[in-house]
């Protein structure tokens, strides 16, 4: 007969808080407990079977291992299941955490355990270099040399870790399958599961003449250079990836691949907007009124900008094709040029007396009058 789930026993929801599963247990335990109901054959049942569910719910380990396996887990091996928690007497088995439960079924959850090792080819870890550029070399392109420490294939051993021909034998351990069965009994049952030989380290051979220059480790760390071709283009947090240029690889696999991050360095002209470049241009009042043809600057040399007469502060001006190249793609950007008109803070004499001309021919109101202390204060109080 299948065990009903706790859920339902409680009559509660699985994400059910821990007040409410001692709601529901206190209200259904005084309703079912056989004292109040000795006339009734089921309720010393019912009360069991809502005391076991209570056990476990409330319990944040026993809840947890509940909800991923339910009342009964079966290892890979195909030996005896184990039944529900409260049946077993689960609060007695002295187990820890949740960690130590899945040591003593399935061998634990680092994945030493219960898992085969691989004993074939395998390729190596991929690597990651950031690299930092300038914004003209992120415009031209280019090469770059760049130094990186990895692991590479021992070139004595050739990744076999030992020398001599014979230097090797199978592991009388494993039988060199690199893995060990082992049997345990539970409380729940009789469990086999499988480790890594703890002799060969789940290599399935013994290593009796070990390479000095690797020490058996079949890879020796070295400093490698390695040549970075810039695209044309490029933008911050662009990727590329060099094929080959990460770890060497186990037992004869490939080896993993580089990817170079690129960074460009803050410009102190020019800001990037995708492909686009961003510039200010400071002019004078006199400038943007009459207008001026001036020379900017762009990523490769100057251009003549021309600004037109009445320009206001704050316009902006494209310059097409002045921009970066495109990285996925022909042709290049665009460089706006952004216009802010400069005030002058002093004027001579002179100045003043043409600004003035021309506020009077403008028919503007202009100068702030200079009051003295008593004038001010007399303003300040009204008399």
């Amino acid at each position: 007969m299948s065990k009903r789930d706790y859920y339902d026993i409680l009559g509660i929801d699985r994400n059910a808080s821990n007040d409410e599963v001692k709601k529901a247990y206190r209200r259904l335990a005084k309703q079912y407990h056989p004292d109040f109901n000795k006339d009734d054959a089921e309720a010393e049942n019912k009360f069991k079977e809502i005391k076991e569910a209570y056990d476990v719910l409330s319990d944040p380990q026993k809840r947890d291992y509940y909800d991923r396996f339910g009342h009964s887990a079966n290892n890979q091996s195909g030996s005896a299941g184990f039944e529900g928690f409260g049946g077993a007497g689960f609060g007695q088995t002295g187990f820890g955490g949740i960690d130590e439960i899945f040591e003593q079924f399935f061998g634990g959850m680092s994945g030493m355990g219960g898992r085969r090792r691989p004993q074939g080819p395998e390729q190596g870890d991929h690597l990651r270099y950031d690299l930092e550029i300038t914004l003209e070399e992120a415009f031209h392109g280019g090469e770059k040399t760049i130094t990186i420490p990895r692991t590479e294939t021992c070139p004595d051993c050739n990744g076999k870790k030992t020398r001599s021909s014979e230097g090797t034998e199978t592991c009388s351990s494993c039988g060199g399958s690199g893995q060990q069965q082992y049997t345990r009994t539970t409380p729940f049952g009789r469990f086999v599961n499988m480790q890594v030989c703890s002799s060969c380290r789940g290599e399935g051979v013994i290593i009796n003449d070990p390479c000095s220059t690797c020490n058996a480790q079949g890879r020796i760390v070295q400093e490698r250079k390695i040549e970075i071709k810039i695209p044309p283009g490029v933008e911050e947090g662009s990727r590329l990836r060099v094929s080959g240029g990460g770890e060497a690889g186990l037992r004869g696999g490939p080896s993993g691949d580089l990817y170079v991050v690129f960074r460009v360095r803050p410009h102190k002209l020019f800001n990037r907007k995708g492909s686009d470049l961003w510039i200010e241009e400071t002019i004078s009042i006199s400038q943007a009124a009459l207008g001026v043809e001036k020379d900017v600057p762009t990523i490769d040399g100057n251009v003549t900008l021309r600004i037109p007469e009445g320009t206001q502060h704050g316009t902006s001006f494209r310059l097409k094709g002045q921009g970066m190249p495109h990285l996925r793609g022909s042709g290049r950007g665009d460089l706006r040029v952004k216009v802010r008109v400069n005030v002058p803070r002093r004027l001579n004499q002179r100045q003043k007396e043409l600004l003035e001309e021309f506020a009077y021919l403008s028919g503007e109101e202009v100068g702030v009058e200079s009051k003295g202390f008593f004038d001010r204060m007399k303003d300040a109080f009204g008399s």
